[in-house]
């Protein structure tokens, strides 16, 4: 709620739900309020919790439900960044990052694919390596053919990159006749 608006309470009571605080105070993790009914005048009680985390339930494969676990992610990512030139920031950045889109994009609900595709898409954007380790053991690589066909764009891409950047020429070869270094090439007798 925002300054000044009023939570709509449902009278215990009576049902109704126009009521008016009589008296606020802190009670251990809570705010305790004590309410006035308008409509029957008697006289409730309620608490108010800040949620420590998002109560969001992950729908697994098979359908089930379950709890949401940050730690969960978190050593999934540790697994696959093990040993790699990643500082722990990134990975808590990672994790941050992934919870944050999936709160933004689903409300109570989540399903286990969507995790590990955010997840997958950010250990690309930070390590290749750890990438291709999260990507074998979610997509549950069945043999090297499908491993192969994960890591096949990023070679290609890379492939692209190295080419582009060497420049134009680089696609001739040296010292053919008519290829492009010729030109560059100092003749013998001028």
């Amino acid at each position: 709620m925002q300054g000044g608006e009023h939570a709509t309470v449902e009278c215990p009571f009576c049902h109704g739900d126009n009521d008016r605080v009589v008296d606020s105070r802190a009670s251990g993790g809570a705010i305790r309020r004590r309410r006035e009914c308008q409509a029957c005048g008697r006289r409730f009680t309620t608490y108010e919790r800040a949620e420590s985390e998002p109560r969001l339930r992950v729908i697994k494969k098979d359908g089930t439900r379950v709890a949401y676990d940050r730690g969960k992610i978190r050593q999934g990512l540790m697994r696959a960044l093990h040993k790699r030139p990643v500082p722990t920031e990134r990975l808590d950045q990672i994790l941050q990052q992934v919870e944050d889109e999936l709160t933004a994009k689903y409300d109570l609900e989540i399903p286990s694919r969507a995790i590990g595709d955010l997840v997958m898409a950010k250990l690309r954007e930070t390590d290749q390596v750890a990438y291709v380790r999260f990507a074998s053991v979610y997509r549950d690589f069945k043999d090297v053919s499908q491993f192969v066909e994960e890591v096949e764009p990023m070679l290609s891409g890379r492939e692209r990159a190295a080419s582009s950047a060497r420049g134009p020429e680089a696609s001739g070869t040296r010292g053919e006749a008519g290829g492009p270094r010729d030109k560059d090439r100092p003749t013998g007798g001028d």
